[in-house]
């Protein structure tokens, strides 16, 4: 693959994703790359749709079927076709999609993406010569004994009289399967020589569990031993051993070998070090150089043996992959390695050669074992599984109204379940969505005005607090905000606030030297923006002043001629959304004064609106969100009675948390979507239209970008640290910059470029929430404009990669295309320097007499700056969301372990109430610092782990 091809166009094919390989496919897909299912000729229907829970969202490109009588050259030239009508639906020349990989989904898939992506010319196992039939568990045994490796005695026929001798001569018992069997499809330990005589002809009649029908059976010696399964992922013939698992088997219900469970082992003890090097020496045998595998291995008292390779990813829908993952540390599980296997060289490299030893975690995948047969009325067992302690995942295989039956194989299993713990228990992560949607879910005193961090419009009580002595945070800079001649040139910025007025002041030194200044900037205030709200400038701003200020006109000709009556002879350069109240404004205005622009037309008129940016991204194939929106509350009833709860409204062109509520049942929802229609905005004006969507689970993150005519630049990637706290179950407590070479990055970049040209915003800053789920990042909203929050992050930003924010940048796509191209494509790894904005939580209630911490915070050695809404005379409540926290502290540093530990002491401030002092009429009420435990929100069948 050529390194220079971006992801949005290299064209993944994956053959019969089914089970396991709907999870790699979905690894894919989370990293940009769109994907083909391609279904191998007699692949089943009802196969078709054995998609794991968690895949649920996964959407292909297209899918081809492969057809009698096609060839290679056939079947490329259908994909390559479809691939060109698709990129033409797009907008996109016809050769825009280019196949850079072919990838077996299942063990039915293997034979055809092992041939077609030789054909093609991508990485590949290969299908020439004894490889053309690795898959057959005969020629592996032939292969692996050529070798000089332990195999097993067999012999194999499409006739009985091709085995018949070997029936008859080899000690029983003796195992037959299918030369091309899946799992344990068709597997049986046969006592005598009838009974094998008659599976062999069974065998032969049946139809197989991937469809079609069996053609040979293989009959083997019966291997006495554990049973081991050793998974790899492979590149260029280095193998990376992902995990090794021991089957629990013991006689049952009258059969020999009923399976109870899969069991983790340390890939340091005896039976992994010899485990380990024999499956691999079998891997090289196979010609087995990239990919996934699966391998079943019997340690027999003469050492391992081979029972089947599988040239594929570990079955079972991947129930086993949250446990891989804890096991390993929480970082990867062969999903991820085959993913990094066929795309990603630097990463493959980085993964280990074995898994950790000791193990990270405890856990195991139990099999259940029905002792009796039925039809089955109701299921309280499983009702207390999911309620164990250690409990992750529940896959059934029977439900009420189905037959059990006796457990004598993998087959008759109800079903298995997935154990996990740090203590030899499980105590899964909150996989539960960090929202800023937590109003609530803390209870606070009534009839009183409380404190409002800077979410508050009451700006004149917002105490700022900004070091004098780290001149090194805001230091020169080049000069921006220049394009051919600034002194002739005028820029408009629409409802300019908060983050909007630091575009206006870009050059770094403005705060501290006006007259640095030299750009001339219109302030465009739109009808119905609130006075309180242009009063919203952040410290770094006092004193600013525009060239001229003009209020938004009756229709958008009157606007223009007020503009251009108050540029005077100045020529107007730009218009720029200085806030989220002014975008709409400002890509009308922009398109007509043919300046550079995002533009109004069909669809993107309403890119702002929430419900149309899921529509928009959807149609372009990427994850989005399941949602309605209606303007009364008969438009919602429908999903609101069908989707599972929680659920997150909010309004549909909100400004960050204005108005975002979880909703826990229908009532509460009816209630609240009531209730958005008849209060007032924050940013002013009503709301008129209420989107109600589902409620993704998964870590938040902020991924802030600049655009110019559709060339997009990362400029930095955030993840929120959200915990439970005073009751309630997601407290902001800061906001942490991300690695921009992390595997969670690479997603969450690829993902926001793709949603930013399905938004078609070409130009400008935006600010985008995504949340990075079980199925791959899925956009929460796209803020068509800069980072907000007073752009107090803007010297934590700047720090960290060594000069230029969001800010800068955003001057730099609207007038200087040099400055612009010269911006990387996304942040210096690693970063420059060390920081987080910490967000300051209250454990306690009541008057503030004194704030003795705010003078320890300005003394920290890594302190940058304070805001907050509290001071003496302030009533402080419990903090339970972003509302009712105290405020947030930037802290910055080049020494790492500098900010660990000012971020200590601010944490120890406030878990010891040192923050303040309180008035002694109004003790203190205490709060649990965390009186929750979340870990339960994983525990469902339906959870996305």
């Amino acid at each position: 693959m050529s390194p220079t091809l971006p992801p949005a166009q290299s064209l993944i094919l994956i053959v019969d994703p089914y089970s396991t390989g709907c999870m790699v496919a979905q690894e894919i897909a989370k990293r940009g790359y769109p994907i083909m299912a391609v279904w191998t000729k007699g692949f089943s229907e009802q196969m078709k749709s054995h998609i794991p829970h968690s895949c649920r969202d996964l959407k292909y490109l297209a899918q081809i079927q492969d057809r009698p009588g096609w060839s290679m050259a056939d079947l490329e030239a259908v994909i390559r076709e479809k691939a060109s009508q698709l990129a033409r639906l797009r907008g996109k020349a016809d050769d825009y999609y280019t196949i850079v990989g072919c990838i077996a989904g299942g063990e039915a898939g293997v034979d055809l993406a092992d041939a077609f992506s030789e054909y093609l010319g991508v990485l590949s196992n290969g299908a020439q010569g004894v490889f053309a039939n690795r898959r057959d568990k005969k020629v592996q045994q032939e292969l692996v004994r050529q070798a000089g490796l332990r195999a097993v005695r067999q012999a194999c026929g499409e006739t009985f009289d091709q085995v018949e001798e070997f029936l008859r001569t080899e000690p029983y018992p003796v195992v037959l399967k299918p030369t091309d069997s899946a799992g344990s499809d068709g597997v049986k330990l046969c006592q005598n020589f009838e009974e094998a005589k008659q599976h062999f002809e069974y065998l032969l009649t049946v139809e197989a569990v991937n469809g079609g029908y069996n053609t040979k059976v293989l009959c083997q010696e019966f291997l006495r031993g554990k049973e081991y399964v050793v998974d790899h992922v492979s590149r260029n013939g280095v193998h990376k051993t992902m995990m090794v698992w021991v089957y629990d088997k013991r006689p049952r219900n009258g059969s020999e070998f009923v399976y109870f469970g899969v069991l983790p082992v340390d890939p340091q003890s005896e039976e992994a070090k010899v485990l380990i090097p024999y499956t691999r020496g079998v891997l090289d045998a196979l010609g087995m150089k990239h990919g996934p595998s699966h391998g079943e291995v019997i340690l027999t008292e003469d050492g391992p043996c081979l029972v089947e390779m599988n040239c594929r990813a570990h079955g079972g829908d991947g129930n086993w992959a949250p446990l891989a993952r804890a096991l390993c540390g929480g970082k990867y599980c062969q999903v991820e390695g085959t993913a990094d296997a066929y795309l990603d060289e630097e990463e493959f490299r980085k993964l280990p050669e074995l898994p950790p030893s000791p193990l990270k975690a405890y856990g195991l995948d139990v099999h259940l074992v029905s002792y009796s047969k039925g039809k089955i009325k109701s299921t309280p067992g499983f009702d207390v599984i999911k309620k164990l302690p250690s409990f992750v995942w529940l896959s059934p295989a029977v439900s009420i109204g189905s037959e059990a039956q006796y457990t004598t194989d993998l087959i008759t299993s109800p079903g298995c379940c997935v154990l996990m713990h740090n203590d030899e228990k499980t105590k899964g992560e909150s996989l539960a969505r960090p929202t800023a949607a937590t109003f609530g879910l803390g209870s606070l005193p009534e009839g009183e005005k409380l404190h409002r961090r800077a979410m508050t419009m009451d700006r004149p009580g917002m105490l700022r607090i900004m070091s004098s002595d780290r001149p090194e945070l805001r230091g020169g800079m080049m000069k921006r905000f220049t394009t051919v001649d600034a002194s002739k040139e005028v820029a408009v910025i629409v409802d300019p606030y908060s983050t909007g007025c630091l575009i206006h002041s870009s050059q770094p030194n403005f705060a501290y030297d006006p007259s640095s200044f030299y750009s001339k900037v219109i302030a465009l205030w739109t009808k119905g923006f609130s006075e309180e709200m242009k009063k919203h400038i952040p410290l770094s701003c006092a004193g600013i002043s525009y060239f001229a200020e003009v209020t938004e006109g009756e229709d958008h000709g009157e606007t223009i001629r007020e503009l251009y009556k108050a540029a005077g002879t100045y020529k107007i350069v730009s218009c720029i959304a200085g806030g989220e109240a002014g975008v709409d404004a400002a890509d009308v205005l922009s398109e007509r004064l043919m300046v550079r622009t995002n533009g109004a037309g069909g669809v993107f008129a309403n890119r702002r609106d929430k419900k149309v940016q899921q529509e928009l991204i959807r149609d372009a194939g990427l994850r989005s969100v399941r949602q309605a929106a209606g303007k009364k509350f008969s438009d919602v009833e429908e999903f609101l009675r069908k989707e599972s709860y929680p659920v997150v409204l909010k309004p549909t062109d909100s400004a960050g948390s204005d108005g975002v509520k979880l909703c826990h049942d229908f009532d509460e929802a009816k209630t609240h979507f009531e209730y958005l229609l008849t209060v007032e905005a924050v940013n002013g004006g009503f709301n008129t239209e209420v989107l109600c969507q589902e409620f993704l689970r998964g870590k938040e993150y902020v991924v802030d970008s600049v655009s110019r005519d559709g060339e997009h630049k990362c400029m930095q990637v955030w993840v929120y640290d959200k915990r439970p706290a005073n009751g309630a179950a997601f407290v902001y407590f800061g906001m942490l910059p991300i690695d921009s070479s992390s595997q969670d990055a690479k997603l969450l970049i690829n993902y926001c470029n793709s949603v930013l040209n399905a938004l078609q915003i070409k130009n400008g800053p935006s600010h985008a929430e995504i949340i990075l789920t079980a199925s791959g990042p899925c956009l929460v909203e796209m803020n068509c404009r800069a980072h907000g929050g007073d752009g107090n992050w803007r010297p934590l930003a700047r720090a960290l990669t060594g000069g230029y924010s969001q800010v800068e940048g955003t001057v730099d796509a609207y007038l200087d295309k040099k400055a612009f191209q010269m911006l990387p494509r996304i942040p210096p790894s690693p970063a420059k320097a060390f920081g987080q904005e910490v967000i300051l939580v209250s454990y306690a209630a009541g008057e503030v007499a004194a704030t003795p911490g705010y003078d320890v915070i300005r003394n920290l050695e890594s302190f940058v700056f304070l805001e907050t809404g509290v001071s003496v005379g302030s009533k402080v409540e419990h903090t339970v969301d972003l509302l009712t926290c105290l405020g947030s502290v930037i802290l910055v540093h080049e020494d790492e372990s500098v900010v660990l530990k000012d971020i200590a002491t601010i944490r120890a401030l406030e878990s010891n109430d040192q923050l303040f002092d309180f008035k002694l009429t109004a003790t203190p009420l205490r709060a649990s610092m965390s009186t929750l435990d979340f870990s339960h929100l994983t525990v469902s069948d339906n959870a996305d782990i």
